[in-house]
């Protein structure tokens, strides 16, 4: 008897040596692909959590929290949220709406004052969606140096004409999400920093998440940057209250999020009930879906569920990804402005579940007379226009504010981009000229009409 236990403990322990062996396998793989990537795309720090059935695997920061005072980062070295921030946002309408405070279908008169006749038929779901209509603001309708009372930027919101009817399409709207912030801040009595301090950070015990304030002293706190033709720059100014927002501004580390991501196992925080509309794609007017719920994109990466959302704010990207049936979750944070870590995110995730590893995508090279039938606007969103070009025999698409990146053939209609997990494909109707592009990111489909 005591040689069967000999040779069962002996097992165990060759057992435990080649999972510890293929752990560190893993981790080397991850940290060589981190760095290269990030010198890559010229990152100056980033930060890394793995978790796997709830248990933090890795948490690893790489690079530099701040270059000007060479400060490495670390796995708490704290980040602007970005957008990531606006799933919070909708997990506090949520618990409002558990507590019989908020109505997903209520008007958002009822809770906002002053709102403009156009506005009549949108409800907080339709806010919580990207189905309002309300245009998404940008440096043209909002001064980012200037501060706002509450009042000041609904009134500023009010005066933008709808992009469509409530419910008819899906378009991007950071400037619903500030709405959220004041109907939370409405049927709590209370800011939304504060509700989310008190409801969700202190109870899952994300002890360094809180609403972004550059006064305070906040140790941790990486600096951000950008690239301006190729040289790393400091971020842009943006005065406080725009920095306070339910769009998407909370500083958060990645052990904050694998607290979060672990309570969304369970009912912790949330009724199940709750987090399954989260999680749902929204219904339109005329009966599609579309993959997003609230706050959160929907899709799959090899018939595996995933549910996940990126942020890009002052210098700052993240990206979380969820496979949720795997319990595997892959959070990455960086201080560089198109850092696009929802690339690397799917990649690490590929180390731990190859079956999820993104495909490789090879460029071919075609005749560069081909591209020019592509050449022209594509109506991505009613307020988003992707215009493409052709330099010599490079292909560039450049969306409406931002700059102009190179596209790659992988045959003579898709193409896709390296900067982002992006496709589109051309498509042509009857008469041989082309009719529309089907761009695709995140999990995202649209159908982008040629206008141009």
């Amino acid at each position: 008897m005591y040689r069967n236990y000999r040779r069962v403990l002996i097992a165990l322990v060759l057992l435990y040596a080649a999972m510890a062996a293929t752990a560190s396998a893993q981790a080397e793989k991850v940290d060589e692909y981190v760095k290269s990537e990030m010198q890559k795309r010229k990152i100056p720090g980033l930060s890394l959590a793995v978790v796997k059935n709830g248990e933090v695997i890795k948490a690893q920061g790489y690079g530099l929290a701040n270059i000007e005072l060479n400060v490495t980062a670390t796995a708490e070295t704290i980040y602007q949220s970005g957008s990531v921030g606006k799933q919070f946002t909708s997990a506090a309408v949520m618990l409002l709406v558990e507590e019989g405070k908020i109505n997903l279908d209520d008007k958002i008169g009822k809770y906002l004052d002053g709102t403009p006749e156009i506005w009549k038929e949108i409800t907080v779901r339709h806010l919580l969606t990207h189905t309002s209509g309300i245009k998404n603001y940008g440096e043209k309708e909002i001064n980012y140096r200037q501060d706002y009372t509450d009042e000041e930027l609904i009134k500023v919101a009010a005066n933008f004409p709808l992009d469509f009817q409530p419910g008819e399409k899906w378009s991007y709207s950071n400037t619903g999400y500030i709405l959220l912030g004041y109907i939370i801040k409405k049927a709590a009595g209370k800011f939304y920093g504060d509700y989310l301090k008190e409801r969700v950070f202190t109870p899952l015990g994300m002890t360094t998440a809180r609403v972004i304030n550059e006064e305070d002293i906040i140790p941790n706190r990486a600096a951000g940057y950008r690239l301006v033709k190729g040289e790393i720059k400091n971020q842009r100014y943006v005065s406080p209250s725009l920095n306070t927002t339910a769009d998407g501004s909370l500083y958060l580390t990645v052990l904050d999020m694998a607290k979060w991501d672990g309570a969304l196992y369970s009912e912790k925080l949330l009724k199940r009930s709750s987090i399954d509309q989260m999680w749902t794609p929204v219904k339109l007017n005329g009966g599609k879906t579309h993959p997003y719920g609230f706050g959160w994109g929907i899709g799959e990466a090899n018939k595996h569920k995933l549910i996940e959302h990126g942020g890009a704010w002052q210098g700052f990207t993240t990206h979380i990804s969820r496979y949720v049936d795997d319990k595997l979750s892959v959070i990455v944070l960086t201080n560089l402005a198109n850092g696009n870590p929802g690339i690397i995110a799917h990649k690490v995730a590929g180390f731990y579940l190859p079956e999820v590893m993104p495909a490789e995508r090879k460029a071919i090279k075609i005749e560069p007379t081909i591209f020019d039938a592509y050449v022209g606007e594509y109506q991505l969103t009613p307020a988003l226009v992707l215009t493409v070009t052709r330099e010599g025999d490079k292909f560039m698409a450049q969306p409406t504010g931002q700059p102009k990146v190179e596209i790659f053939a992988e045959s003579e209609t898709k193409f896709f981009l390296t900067v982002v997990n992006a496709q589109m494909e051309f498509v042509k109707g009857a008469d041989g000229k082309v009719t529309h592009m089907v761009f695709q990111q995140e999990g995202a489909v649209l159908e982008a009409k040629k206008i141009k």
